[in-house]
Formats: C-alpha cells, sequence, structure tokens
C-alpha cells in the first residue's frame, strides 16, 4: 500500500480542523426543574407519576425533558424506588404454518401505551408445556415491577401462581376457569366478532355457512364457535355437519374446505383465525371458485396476511390498541394501590370487510 508523502501529524497536537472538546454535561434532574420553572418533585412526579399533576404542568415538563433530552439514570432510581419500571411479558412466537401474528400488534401497542407511563416491556420465554415456567426467575431476582399475562387460553395457572407471591399483575384474557377471580382482566368478545362474521355472510345471501374452528380444547375457539351457532340459529338455519374443529394450519383447513364443498350447498365459510380462511381460498383456487362470488369467506384477527393475499380476505379485527391502553392503566393503578373498578371489561371487535366476502 502506498504510504502518504506528506508529513505525518504529530502524536503530540491535535489533527489540523480539529478540536477536542470536554463533552458537554448530560441535563439533571435540577437542568430540567430550573428549565421548566417547577421544583425537582414536579420533574419526578412526571416521570414517576403522572397523574399527579395538572395536565398543562405536565406537558411542559414533558416538552422540556424531550428538547434537553433527559434520561433519568434508571439505576440510582431504581435503587431509591425499588421499582425497576419493566413490566414483564411472556412471549409466545407465532407457529409455522400460520398466518397469525396478532402479538406482534399487539406488543407495539402495549409498548407505546406502556411508555406513556413510564414503563417498558421486557419479554421473556419459557417452555411451552409449562404455562408458569419463566416468571419464578424474574420474580426472584425482582426484575420487573408487574406483569402482563396473555396466554390464558390454557387457562390462568398464573393467576394463583403470582396471587401466591404478591405480584402485580394482570391479564388479557378472561378468566376461563375462575369465573369469579379477583384479578384484573381485559378480553375480547369472541363469540361476538364471529357472530358479526356470520351475519355478513347471511346479509350476503348465503345460507349454508360452515364454520372451520379449533379444537374442543380450545376455550377462545368454542367462544367463537358459540357466536357462528348464535347467528345461525337466529337466522333459523341448521348447523348440523357444517362445524368443523382443526388444527391453526392452512393445509388442515384446506382439506376440510374440500371435504364440505362437496357439498354444493354451502356457499359460505366463517373461520376462527385468518390461517384457517387462507386455507378455504386456496381450496376455493383449486376448484375454479372465485371467492366473493361464488363463496363466501370470513377469517378472524385481521392479520397481514388478510390484507395482502388476494383478493382481500374479510376478517374480524380485535381492538389491540385499545386493549393495551386498558391493560396498561389498569396496571398503573395496580401498582399504585388504586382502586380499579369492574375487575374484568370486555372489549367487542369489528368487522372489516373485503372482497373475498362480497358477492357484488
Amino acid at each position: 500500500m502506498t504510504q502518504p508523502t506528506s508529513r505525518p501529524e504529530s502524536r503530540t497536537e491535535a489533527p489540523r480542523g480539529r478540536h477536542l472538546s470536554a463533552p458537554p454535561t448530560p441535563p439533571t434532574l435540577a437542568t430540567v426543574a430550573d428549565e421548566a420553572g417547577v421544583s425537582r418533585q414536579t420533574v419526578s412526579n412526571a416521570l414517576n407519576n403522572p397523574e399527579l399533576l395538572r395536565p398543562e404542568t405536565l406537558v411542559r415538563v414533558q416538552s422540556v425533558i424531550e428538547r434537553l433530552g433527559y434520561s433519568p439514570n434508571r439505576a440510582a432510581r431504581q435503587l431509591r424506588t425499588r421499582s425497576s419500571h419493566l413490566i414483564g411479558l411472556r412471549f409466545e412466537p407465532a407457529q409455522e404454518g400460520t398466518s397469525n401474528a396478532l402479538m406482534d400488534r399487539f406488543l407495539h401497542s402495549l409498548t407505546e401505551a406502556a411508555s406513556r407511563t413510564g414503563h417498558h416491556v421486557l419479554l421473556f420465554s419459557g417452555d411451552s408445556k409449562d404455562p408458569l415456567d419463566g416468571y419464578d426467575d424474574l420474580l426472584r431476582s425482582t426484575a420487573v415491577d408487574a406483569f402482563v399475562v396473555t396466554d390464558t387460553y390454557a387457562g390462568t395457572p398464573q393467576a394463583g401462581f403470582l396471587r401466591e407471591r404478591g405480584a402485580p399483575f394482570v391479564a388479557f384474557g378472561r378468566p376461563w376457569d375462575e369465573p369469579g377471580a379477583d384479578h384484573a382482566w381485559t378480553d375480547v368478545d369472541g363469540a361476538h366478532g364471529a357472530r358479526l362474521a356470520t351475519e355478513h355472510l347471511l346479509e350476503q345471501g348465503h345460507r349454508r355457512i360452515a364454520w372451520l374452528g379449533w379444537e374442543k380444547t380450545s376455550r377462545i375457539g368454542e367462544d367463537r364457535r358459540s357466536g357462528w351457532q348464535g347467528g345461525m340459529q337466529a337466522a333459523g338455519q341448521d348447523t348440523r355437519g357444517l362445524g368443523v374443529r382443526i388444527t391453526d394450519n392452512v393445509d388442515a383447513a384446506r382439506l376440510a374446505a374440500h371435504e364440505l364443498l362437496e357439498d354444493p350447498s354451502v356457499t359460505g365459510f366463517a373461520c376462527a383465525s385468518d390461517t384457517l380462511a387462507i386455507g378455504v381460498l386456496h381450496a376455493c383456487a383449486e376448484r375454479g371458485l372465485r371467492p366473493g362470488r361464488d363463496i363466501g369467506v370470513v377469517g378472524f384477527d385481521d392479520s397481514l396476511a388478510a390484507q395482502v393475499t388476494w383478493p382481500g380476505l374479510s376478517s374480524v379485527r380485535q381492538p389491540l390498541e385499545e386493549v393495551a391502553v386498558e391493560l396498561v392503566r389498569i396496571l398503573h393503578l395496580v401498582l399504585a394501590h388504586k382502586p380499579i373498578g369492574d375487575k374484568g371489561r370486555m372489549l367487542r371487535p369489528s368487522l372489516v370487510v373485503r372482497p373475498s366476502s362480497l358477492r357484488s
């Protein structure tokens, strides 16, 4: 490699064109307080207990924090308050062969909602066969302030486990095994969503509407199935032979749809997930049937796949953003030892209509 011909810079002087200077002093809590014209305690409240401040004061302090780029020393604050400002959530990866990335949308919403109260979400994993795996390690290390429990489809053994240890938590999902449980939860009315899908297909002129759902052991699946049954019965339609229980897999749904379509009177499908609905779309393509015009298909969850698959899949959309905001609101009250009112809140989904269910 050719060496430079100019005189090398001295090791004892700064390179030409550069000026060495001390790094700027990072802003402190006192800096923020002076700039905002408030006390240090007010700044602390803005960070840790924003509900104690008047809205205009909170906005003023938060704007100064953002402008100065102030970041409190998390380690020092944890020692002082014995609070990590972390919320633990056990994360289960999406299974192969499914289209559902529902947790991705929920996590994004939860992270945003938590940040507005000064918290962050800490994800952890566990043995898929053990709903309690992973919780004990975090409790022993006091790494988190509270938990959001999401895997209530397997029942709620976490509720008793966390209650026994005095760990604050809220659940996304109703206590299926304990209707009288005293912990706070928020859930989405799956039966209402499936009924919306069924009624929409009935309005499109379909009468023999099949249901593709999950195994009978799935509490969520059976809840959604009840919505389809209720909608069909209210319309005076017989459901015998139309309800199928399978695994949440595209190919399983494709095969089930082929079997149901052997009966030419079956012209509609309401499904417990977008994965199952996409399987129906595959079967339609293999039979030369056009979704919407020939066969009405509605999924559940309004996944990204529903939005991009041809010809556009109608789907029931869960209000995950509202769920996340509600869970963080309740959790903030739980951590502050304040009354939360109703222990459980059920939110209603909506139907997003696309060409897969429209006959016109």
